[in-house]
């Protein structure tokens, strides 16, 4: 027996979940619980009310809640650094998940519980993590005619090929053309509102806006990348334009597994079987969805980036190093260009503008790979295609990396 009554704080917890959670819940506890900390084989709730524990968090506490040795282990590791709802506008409820694979599938399966339909139209070149629907047209080294998608891996099954279409990105004329004939198909429409390191052209992301409302089908904008990073509110604030779902990660985790899918609670109705009804319901279930330890690096980030000053200067760091970056190119005769936004950029080898995926195929992806390499041997890290700017870059930081780039430029430029 837990005679004791429920806190003021947890009953304050249990309506805030209720107002902002699906069905008030992760999905895998009754909402009216709330649990506070754990250790072994028992738990505790916000009440102060003890439990023997047979949840296990879904499975995982296998040796029990903080174990000495485990927690020992972590502390270890966060101290030496990791893989190093109100903000967002289009968010009434939330729903968490742990990698931005997963907010992904589940937006697109919730656009499809909504509309009732299957079609999703995503745009080339455009990433939405590993599920089948989203390894379409993401990198087809020989891309083929728009709307036919072409598989980006081994073991999807032929029939995902009839539920996806794919639209050149920044072509509002082609991708409205889509939408007005497919209509009736349509369960959704998904894209990186700022694809990869290539923003959006001036009117596109309002006309698809547009279109889409026009004919009400939901606009998915993947904001696992830009979210929280090109303004406290992602890439739907600083471009102006509010989509009716989004999917958030990397940021929203401060280093550590957390994804979301936030909207509208007509939308995110679907994840709760009491409003919607069984045919309806939308079941999502994650064993570390929404985990503390996530959730709380992730709150002390945004935190950080919710003082004064933290975007203005993130974004002059990036200013800084894109204009010096083309000054470089510019002054050892390189034909190039630095696309992106100051907080995320790189440079393609090409003389031609890049608006689309096409557009960085263009480019001369050997000279990317040297450039790279040349780096590397510098002491500069990057991933294959983009430059992510921090906080924490510092005036030496800059200093380094530009110099970097000036003699690994001289190197590209004599050979």
């Amino acid at each position: 027996m837990n005679p004791v009554t429920d806190s003021e704080i947890e009953r304050g917890l249990v309506e805030t979940a209720k107002r902002v959670l699906p069905g008030g819940t992760f999905g895998n506890v009754a909402s009216n619980v709330v649990i506070r900390e754990g250790h072994g084989g028992r738990v505790w709730d916000e009440s102060g009310r003890e439990y023997v524990d047979f949840l296990l968090g879904s499975g995982p506490m296998l040796v029990g809640h903080a174990h000495p040795e485990v927690t020992a282990a972590a502390q270890a590791r966060i101290a030496q650094g990791t893989t190093f709802v109100e903000a967002v506008p289009c968010a009434e409820q939330v729903r968490f998940v742990s990698t931005g694979s997963e907010a992904d599938l589940y937006a697109m399966r919730a656009a499809r519980a909504f509309r009732k339909r299957d079609k999703i139209l995503k745009f080339e070149g455009g990433y939405h993590g590993m599920s089948d629907y989203s390894l379409m047209s993401l990198a087809p080294k020989r891309p083929g005619n728009f709307p036919q998608p072409i598989p980006d891996s081994a073991g999807i099954p032929r029939s995902v090929r009839e539920e996806v279409l794919v639209a050149p990105f920044n072509d509002i004329e082609a991708v409205a053309a889509m939408v007005r004939e497919h209509r009736d198909e349509l369960a959704g429409v998904i894209l990186e509102p700022f694809q990869r390191i290539i923003p959006p052209l001036p009117g596109f992301l309002e006309g698809l806006r547009t279109i889409t409302a026009e004919h009400g089908i939901p606009l998915i904008f993947d904001e696992v990348v830009t979210g929280f990073r090109f303004a406290y509110g992602g890439a739907q604030e600083y471009y102006g334009v509010i989509p009716d779902l989004c999917t958030l990660g990397k940021v929203i985790g401060g280093g550590f597994p957390l994804a979301a899918i936030a909207r509208r609670a007509e939308i995110m109705s679907h994840f709760d079987r009491d409003r919607v009804g069984d045919d309806g319901f939308l079941m999502q279930v994650g064993t570390l969805s929404g985990n503390p330890v996530a959730a709380a690096a992730g709150l002390a980030t945004l935190e950080i980036l919710r003082r004064p000053g933290a975007y203005e200067g993130l974004f002059a760091t990036g200013r800084e190093l894109m204009s010096t970056l083309a000054g470089l190119l510019d002054r050892n005769g390189l034909m190039a260009q630095v696309t992106g936004e100051p907080p995320l950029f790189d440079v393609v080898f090409t003389g031609d503008p890049v608006r689309d995926y096409r557009g960085t195929l263009r480019g001369d992806a050997g000279m990317s790979r040297r450039f790279n390499a040349l780096l590397r041997e510098r002491g500069v890290l990057k991933g294959e295609s983009k430059y992510y700017v921090s906080l924490a870059h510092t005036p030496e930081d800059i200093r380094h990396t530009c110099d970097a780039w000036a003699s690994a430029l001289e190197v590209l430029a004599a050979n």
